[in-house]
């Protein structure tokens, strides 16, 4: 290993690297925290071919998409790997990863967790150097780095692709915005006679869900601010929307199976602020250039949150006992505290967080004092 670097030790870089194959087929939150690394895995092997195991989503999204990915290969559902989408026909990974191996890999990097189904999955591809996380019940792979969960995700990635000599280049994650994207929102939403904002109550955990009463408030509040109020949300989150729609007692803009990822990305792009609970359009947002106020249960503010303040606000809530049952919900992460904390409930963890520092929050972005860094 070469001296410590902003993504931790960094280890010798391969020679003549053509191909690299990164495990990374999970949710679009995670797919943001690992940009830098990817960027940072362009620049240390700038003629070789990275290619994003994924899921059908990263196909579509990464299709004529610039970035450092230069193409999808979607992995077939499987544990550990990924769950099958709705209507998806099954597939064999044993085919997928012989048919693969045949590409010629020179490197195949695990930053898809902690590596007790995925490594293995890696493992198979015949590459000359295999690198990534590791937990204990984990088999190793040529470098790796041990999977402790507390950690910042971007920098989790950065030190996995530092393993293989690729030094951080950032710690920012960017994501292009295309015409496409663009031009989809414009279609969907027309063009703003006001600043718009957007607004996003759902979350597929519902303990990270802030009360949908309280994002209804912020709506009023901006509403009357002279601000265009946006309510996105997945089909699965149409309950949640309309509940915001309905409490918040003004005209705003239910944006739920409207809008392609491509979509959602032109629509935040053309935003003041986005805010959000700690969920994958939140850190699209970010990664889009776009202010954000999120509210994040403690222990996701560790994983997930930007350490950025200039143009963004997390806001943590601090409960770490079941609102229901009051069980101490983290010896799973810290097994030598007492009780097991297994909780059956899944009410929201972050209801404590009061509407008035959201609010505030997103009076510093939407109107910074003069001089201001979010100017």
């Amino acid at each position: 290993m070469d001296s410590p670097t902003l993504g931790g030790p960094l280890g010798e870089r391969v020679p003549d690297v053509a191909r690299i194959a990164v495990l990374r087929a999970n949710a679009l939150g995670d797919l943001v925290f690992l940009l830098p690394a990817l960027d940072s895995l362009r620049a240390a092997y700038p003629t070789a071919e990275i290619v994003l195991f994924g899921a059908p989503w990263h196909a579509e999204f990464w299709r004529d998409r610039p970035g450092p990915v230069d193409r999808v290969l979607v992995v077939p559902s499987a544990p550990g790997i990924r769950e099958p989408g709705p209507d998806e026909p099954p597939g064999s990974l044993d085919d997928f990863l012989a048919e693969a191996a045949r590409e010629g890999y020179d490197l195949a990097l695990q930053v898809h967790g902690g590596g007790a189904n995925s490594n293995p999955v890696m493992s198979r591809l015949g590459a000359r150097v295999t690198a990534g996380l590791r937990a204990e019940d984990a088999p190793p792979l040529d470098r790796w780095l041990r999977y402790v969960y507390y950690q910042p995700e971007v920098i989790r990635y950065l030190e996995v692709v530092g393993l293989v000599g690729a030094d951080a280049v950032t710690v920012v994650p960017k994501l292009a915005v295309t015409d496409a994207d663009r031009a989809q929102a414009r279609a969907v939403l027309g063009e703003p006679d006001r600043p718009r904002v957007a607004l996003h109550p759902g979350a597929s955990d519902t303990r990270r869900r802030w009360p949908a009463r309280r994002f209804a408030e912020v709506a009023r509040v901006l509403h009357d601010d002279g601000y265009e109020v946006l309510v996105t949300g997945t089909p699965a989150e149409r309950a949640v929307v309309d509940e915001v729609v309905a409490a918040a007692g003004v005209p705003v803009r239910p944006q739920v199976g409207t809008l392609s990822l491509g979509g959602l990305v032109g629509a935040y792009a053309g935003c003041a602020l986005v805010v959000s609970n700690d969920t994958g359009p939140l850190h699209l947002a970010g990664a889009v250039g776009t202010p954000t106020v999120g509210v994040y249960w403690v222990g996701n503010m560790i994983n997930g949150a930007t350490p950025l303040r200039a143009r963004h606000r997390p806001i943590a809530a601090w409960t770490t006992r079941c609102p229901v049952c009051g069980v101490d919900c983290t010896p799973g992460i810290y097994p030598h505290r007492p009780g097991d904390g297994n909780c059956p409930h899944r009410d929201s963890f972050v209801a404590d967080v009061p509407v008035a520092e959201v609010l505030e929050a997103a009076a510093d972005l939407l109107r910074p004092d003069p001089g201001s860094a979010a100017g």
